[in-house]
């Protein structure tokens, strides 16, 4: 089991970084603001989670170990994958994550892209007793649809955009989008990279 990932970012995209171990770049998928937020040759330390498949190796990586955690946590509810595990942590921190299920609370779920009603249910139902509460609920309530879009306006700067064309492209976007794309930084991201085209790419080394 490949437990942590450390060295030199070699290349990177909107929800994936490829890390250079040893002289092997490992593809590791992440959330949209970790990938945002590093550049070609900085170094990083991801918590990683390797899903194996009959068709793929495939490597999910986290900043803090207990998002880490969370992920396996999501992964033995009931319909939820992979990918639809880092959707959840993509656009909900570890606090909301637990301050939702304390509360008994499936919207902030539903609004997360890929998950439905009865998935959201779900994960507040068998999940319940298994996350800590680190603060209480109104404080995690406090983040709105405006840190959403913030947080894909970090993203876009990160992956070459400048602040002004990320801000205007995620406002267009955001006045269209559906409410639970505009509540969710992955959904939002997707869409305004779907309207300014690629990420664009760095050269290694650059």
């Amino acid at each position: 089991m490949i437990s942590s990932v450390s060295g030199a970012v070699l290349h990177r995209e909107a929800d994936a970084v490829v890390v250079d171990v040893g002289g092997v770049g490992l593809s590791v998928a992440v959330p949209p603001q970790i990938a945002g937020s590093c550049h070609v040759g900085d170094r990083i330390m991801l918590h990683t989670s390797l899903i194996v498949r009959e068709d793929a190796l495939s490597l999910y990586g986290f900043a803090e170990r207990e998002e880490l955690s969370v992920f396996a946590l999501l992964l033995g509810v009931t319909g939820v994958g992979p990918k639809s595990a880092l959707g959840v942590l993509s656009s909900l921190t570890v606090d909301q994550i637990a301050d939702a299920v304390a509360a008994d609370d499936d919207a902030p779920f539903r609004r997360v892209s890929g998950i439905g009603p009865k998935t959201a249910k779900l994960i507040v139902v068998q999940l319940a007793g298994k996350l800590p509460s680190h603060r209480p609920a109104a404080a995690a309530a406090g983040g709105g649809g405006g840190d959403v879009s913030a947080q894909v306006v970090v993203a876009l700067t990160g992956l070459g955009w400048t602040e002004r064309v990320a801000a205007e492209a995620v406002a267009g976007v955001a006045e269209s989008a559906a409410p639970g794309d505009r509540a969710s930084v992955q959904a939002l991201l997707r869409l305004t990279l779907a309207v300014l085209g690629p990420a664009r790419k760095e050269p290694v080394g650059g």
